[in-house]
C-alpha cells in the first residue's frame, strides 16, 4: 500500500459521516477526522495511528466509523483517523519524497541510520507523539531523551504539533470517552498513575466491560506515562482507554490481512460506551 492509497480509503470515510480536517502535520499533511452518529448526548473520541508503523488502525478506524455510523443508536463519536500522517508516510513510502537533505539525513539517523522505515513510530521531528502529552512527562520506564525511531519524549512537553492538534481538539470537544488505538497485544490498557480511587475503579469497571465486548484482556496501566490516555484522564478525568489490536505473534507492521478479524472484535466497542 502506498500513502496516496491509504490517504484514499481515510478520505472515504466522508462517504458516510461529516469529514473535516483538524490541522496540518509538520510536514504539512492533513489530519483527518470526521463525526458519526448524533452530536446530541454522550460524545467519544477515538484516535488512531498516532504511532506511524501502526498505520492498521487508521483503517481499522475507517470500518469502526463506517459501522458506526448505521447502528449507533445515542451519541457520537469523533474519529481522528491519522494522529501521526508524516510518520505513516515514512513508514509506507520512504524518506525519498523528502527534498531536503538535511531533513532526510536526521530521520534516516534517528532511525539507526537504516532507510527502511517500516519499524519506524515517531514523527517528521522522530519524537513519539505518544510520550509527549504533558501527564507526568518523562516519567515512563522506556522513556528516551534522544531522537529516536520511537519513545523519545521530545525536548519539553506538549512540543509536538501534532499532539497540540489533537489536545486543542480535546479540550474543544470535552468528550465524555476517548479510546486511543494502537497495535498489537489483545489488551485494553485503563487508569494512570495518581488517578483517585473513585475514577480508578470506574475506569477498571468499563475496562471489564470491553473486556467483554472485545475478547481482550484489561490490563492497569504501569511506568508508562506521556500518553494521549494519560493526559485525558489527569486532565479532565474521563474513562480514557488504549486498546491494543492484534494477536501479540503477529510481526510488526499488522498486515491489512487481520482488518476484518480486528474489526468484529471492536465493532461493538462504540456502542458499549455510549448506550
Amino acid at each position: 500500500m502506498t500513502y496516496e492509497e491509504y490517504m484514499e480509503r481515510i478520505r472515504s470515510a466522508g462517504d458516510f459521516s461529516d469529514l473535516f480536517v483538524l490541522g496540518f502535520s509538520l510536514l504539512s499533511e492533513p489530519i483527518y477526522c470526521s463525526h458519526v452518529g448524533s452530536y446530541e448526548g454522550k460524545q467519544a473520541i477515538v484516535q488512531c495511528a498516532i504511532h506511524a508503523r501502526e498505520y492498521i488502525t487508521s483503517l481499522l478506524g475507517v470500518e469502526l466509523a463506517r459501522y458506526a455510523a448505521s447502528t449507533l443508536k445515542s451519541g457520537g463519536a469523533y474519529f481522528v483517523y491519522d494522529v501521526d500522517p508524516d510518520g505513516v508516510r515514512l513508514v509506507l513510502d520512504g524518506a525519498s519524497y523528502i527534498t531536503c537533505d538535511v531533513q532526510r539525513g536526521f530521520l534516516i539517523s534517528a532511525n539507526g541510520g537504516d532507510s527502511d522505515f517500516s519499524l519506524y513510530k515517531a514523527n517528521a521531528n522522530a519524537v513519539d507523539l505518544n510520550t509527549n502529552f504533558d501527564a507526568k512527562w518523562g516519567g515512563g520506564a522506556e522513556n528516551r531523551r534522544c531522537p529516536s525511531s520511537e519513545s523519545f519524549i521530545g525536548y519539553y512537553p506538549m512540543s509536538e504539533r501534532e499532539v497540540n492538534i489533537l489536545a486543542d481538539f480535546t479540550e474543544a470537544i470535552r468528550p465524555e470517552v476517548t479510546i486511543s488505538y494502537h497495535t498489537k497485544g489483545e489488551v485494553i490498557y485503563y487508569g494512570f498513575e495518581g488517578q483517585n480511587d473513585p475514577s480508578l475503579a470506574r475506569d477498571e469497571k468499563t475496562a471489564a466491560l470491553l473486556a467483554a465486548v472485545t475478547g481482550y484482556t484489561p490490563i492497569l496501566t504501569r511506568n508508562s506515562t506521556g500518553g494521549y490516555k494519560d493526559w485525558c484522564i489527569e486532565k479532565y478525568d474521563i474513562p480514557s482507554f488504549t486498546i491494543e489490536v492484534g494477536s501479540p505473534a503477529l510481526p510488526h507492521p499488522l498486515d491489512e490481512g487481520v482488518l476484518p478479524e480486528i474489526f468484529e472484535q471492536n465493532k461493538e466497542v462504540l456502542s458499549a460506551l455510549l448506550s
